[in-house]
């Protein structure tokens, strides 16, 4: 069973490196000005391809409250935007924020990386091993915006203020667009108790996916028959290959799992996280575009699971619903003491509503509350990827403790 000491959590496909800006809007207010740019320029969907450009999607994205993954033209972008921040150079991608997670439990992990470079060998704990496709180092960083309610940004012609705090990335990134396996990845799938499969959001060429896809698939056949096969859902570059994605993999795949963001995408609709009636519809109809033994989608306010396994995941759920807001509340370096003392806080009490009335609507969905938090300062980034290390977590210490 996949607590078994000698059963490995084998997590990838790619990891990153992050800066992770700190948000100052004395400075945006200078970029602004400095740019001239305006409110009706605002958009969320327009090329980046220089600092103005991705001035005007970070602002746009902040003005409606919302979370995205986007790319941009070059590195140099980012790091000609960055040069003006405070910010702090860390380690993500899902695989790598999970594996960052299992460590603060004390659980080992096993990395597939596509890149490396010296900050990633810095900042790796040594209970994550790691087996890499790379053949020389590469440095191309993600830009992480973690940006609070409230912030404010003054424009010549009005005022940006953000509903709600959230996380943007962006970034360009030709090892993830890539993403070459290594040639150790089957001989370290075939002790795996856990599968953790992401990243192809990034790729961009269809006929790479596809060879990568039959790649992982033939990989996967050293998969032992109990191992859970967790896949995370991202923000799609070219949201086609999410289909391509879900196409070659859904029949292997355990636990198919997705944020807020991306269920509205799936939609095409925006969903009102505390209608149960509303909810209850875009449950349903995301099953029917993807219809997983089980789908979680993770929100601020709940994490359900439907679908005919969902049933045996809520330990998982419930412990990637706590990790998850132990890292909102105090960021990196979260500790089990940290994630104990979350679980006697208070929950959501909205949340709390929708959940019970999920589950009497739907047979067979399991849902958690997400934590009520007033947190001067919390931590947007890296919170779905944290919700998977959390989820891993709580398969693992289940089936331990069966």
């Amino acid at each position: 069973m996949i607590g078994d000491v000698d059963r490995t959590l084998v997590l990838g496909l790619g990891g990153t490196v992050d800066y992770e800006l700190r948000w100052d809007s004395s400075v945006f207010d200078t970029l602004a000005h400095a740019h001239g740019v305006r409110r009706h320029e605002l958009t969320t969907t327009a090329p980046i391809v220089d600092e103005r450009s991705l001035l005007v999607a970070v602002l746009a994205f902040v003005a409606s409250g919302t979370g995205a993954e986007r790319f941009v033209a070059s590195s140099e972008v980012i790091e000609d935007f960055v040069s003006h921040f405070d910010y702090a150079i860390t380690l993500g991608g899902t695989g790598v924020r999970a594996g960052l997670v299992l460590d603060a439990l004390g659980l080992p992990s096993t990395q597939h990386l596509v890149s490396i470079d010296d900050n990633v060998r810095r900042l790796l704990p040594d209970s994550i091993s790691y087996i890499c496709s790379a053949t020389e180092d590469t440095l191309d960083p993600h830009l992480i915006v973690q940006y609070p309610v409230g912030a404010h940004v003054r424009l010549t012609d009005g005022d940006v203020l953000s509903p709600a705090p959230n996380r943007l990335i962006f970034a360009n990134d030709p090892p993830n667009r890539r993403m070459l396996l290594s040639a150790e990845l089957p001989a370290s799938l075939s002790g795996a108790g856990v599968f953790l499969v992401s990243g192809f959001n990034t790729m961009q060429d269809h006929d790479l996916l596809e060879l990568r896809l039959a790649e992982v698939h033939r990989a996967m056949q050293s998969l032992p028959a109990d191992a859970l096969v967790y896949y995370e859902d991202a923000g799609f570059y070219t949201r086609d290959f999410a289909d391509t994605v879900r196409r070659r993999l859904l029949p292997q795949i355990d636990v198919y799992g997705m944020n807020e963001d991306e269920l509205q995408e799936y939609l095409g609709r925006a969903v009102n996280l505390l209608d149960t009636a509303d909810v209850i519809r875009a449950l349903r109809e995301v099953q029917t575009i993807i219809p997983a033994r089980a789908l979680v989608v993770h929100t601020r306010y709940w994490a359900i699971a439907v679908g005919p396994d969902a049933g045996r995941h809520r330990s998982a759920l419930d412990s990637a619903v706590r990790v998850a807001a132990t890292r909102y509340r105090v960021g990196d370096g979260l500790t089990s003491a940290d994630i104990d003392d979350t679980a006697g806080m208070p929950r959501h009490g909205g949340g709390e509503a929708l959940v019970n009335a999920v589950e009497a609507a739907l047979p067979g969905a399991v849902g958690v509350a997400a934590f009520s938090l007033d947190v001067p300062t919390p931590t947007t980034v890296g919170l779905g990827d944290t919700f998977v290390g959390g989820f891993l977590a709580g398969a693992v210490l289940s089936k331990e403790n069966a």
